[in-house]
């Protein structure tokens, strides 16, 4: 399922846009947006011809599909041990719109919300886009136990929310339930809610164990709105389908009012909650499987980047997402990314403030969800080039 023959390449030189395959130079191989070079399981495929054979698209529930909300709560108390109501669970078009909408929903202007430094653009972007501020609280890469009472110190009268990205974008840290009891201490305590983004969740590296921090108390899952995507795991990402999850009825309608479902402004794909569907309740094989594939492609990249004088990479806990120290290389992120791409044609995602906060700077971030043919060739250029 994962070999070098089942990566498609004619296709995704057609589809794969997004820094991808189709945005890129013929010739360049990217290792930039992180989605799967695979094609969808098989068990996905299926369920979308069945439903389009039967030849109706008409609109969806508002409040989402429903075998999709059970799917979701079935696989949040399997694979996660967090119980949820499939009746507060919203499907929406992508983790991205699932977190804006939680911003629009409970940040007004001059409100803040707490994000860490260095974490995916999308959480500063949603904040800022309703008038509230981000406020960064720095978890330097490789840092192996958070201070959250650090944290604790920027909470002011103005604080709403705690942005919680677990695993970690872009470093592939995964918070330990201790941190993650830390961190529900403060909400609970300051009456913050904490936004969690579980996106990555499932892409977990033995023995590292992933804990949602909705499976603590109560007191701290009241506190919490989960968001989740297809697009890591499963490869859905076209298919822009993802979900948001309350854990008490006050907050999904809230949500549900401001998605503007109800009104057809907005609405999650049919199709994206079918396949998705398929996903949860029949591709658990398949994920295992492309589990064994990253971890081996994981510390593929991490060697042969090790390799290389003046880069320095520790292995991701989750995530398939490498990101190297370039500091010692006398470049930096943004004059590395230039040479890798026009000198060994790879383009990879410079650490800038404007994808992942001041703390990126310095490093490099690839992504390694493709066979290792393709990788391994990546990773030969790279070295041919800062090698000599």
């Amino acid at each position: 399922m994962f070999s070098n023959e089942s990566v498609d390449l004619p296709i995704l030189k057609q589809r794969a846009f997004n820094l991808r395959w189709a945005s890129v130079e013929e010739g360049v191989i990217p290792l930039t947006a992180a989605d799967p070079d695979f094609p969808v399981a098989a068990p996905i495929q299926d369920a979308i011809l069945k439903f389009t054979k039967e030849g109706y698209f008409s609109y969806g529930n508002p409040l989402g599909y429903a075998p999709l909300k059970e799917a979701l709560a079935n696989s949040y108390k399997r694979r996660k041990n967090v119980s949820l109501n499939p009746a507060y669970i919203l499907p929406v078009d992508s983790a991205a719109y699932g977190i804006y909408l939680i911003c629009k929903t409970f940040l007004r202007k001059e409100d803040e919300a707490i994000i860490f430094d260095p974490v995916d653009f999308l959480f500063k972007h949603s904040i800022e886009a309703v008038g509230a501020t981000a406020v960064t609280f720095p978890i330097p890469v490789n840092t192996p136990k958070v201070d959250f009472g650090k944290l604790e110190e920027l909470v002011s009268p103005k604080t709403r929310m705690i942005c919680l990205c677990n695993p970690l974008n872009p470093t592939g840290k995964v918070f330990t339930r201790e941190e993650l009891e830390e961190l529900g201490r403060i909400a609970v305590k300051h009456n913050l809610l904490i936004l969690s983004d579980e996106i990555w969740s499932d892409i977990i590296f033995k023995p590292t164990v992933f804990t949602s921090i909705a499976s603590l108390d109560e007191s701290i899952q009241r506190q919490t709105l989960l968001v989740t995507g297809f697009s890591k795991s499963y490869g859905l990402a076209g298919l822009r389908i993802g979900a948001v999850m309350a854990t008490n009825p006050s907050h999904f309608e809230k949500l549900l009012e401001n998605s503007r479902h109800q009104s057809t402004i907005h609405g999650a794909n049919i199709l994206g909650q079918v396949a998705a569907t398929a996903a949860l309740n029949e591709c658990d094989d398949w994920l295992d499987n492309f589990l064994i594939h990253l971890q081996r492609m994981r510390d593929l990249t991490v060697s042969e980047l090790n390799k290389i004088p003046g880069i320095s990479c520790e292995s991701p806990e989750g995530c398939y997402l490498a990101f190297a120290d370039i500091r010692k290389t006398g470049l930096d992120s943004s004059a590395m990314h230039e040479k890798i791409l026009h000198e060994a044609k790879v383009a990879i995602v410079p650490g800038l403030a404007q994808w992942f906060g001041a703390g990126a700077n310095g490093y490099i971030r690839i992504s390694f969800a493709t066979s290792e043919s393709i990788l391994t060739q990546a990773m030969e250029r790279i070295q041919n080039v800062l090698i000599k």
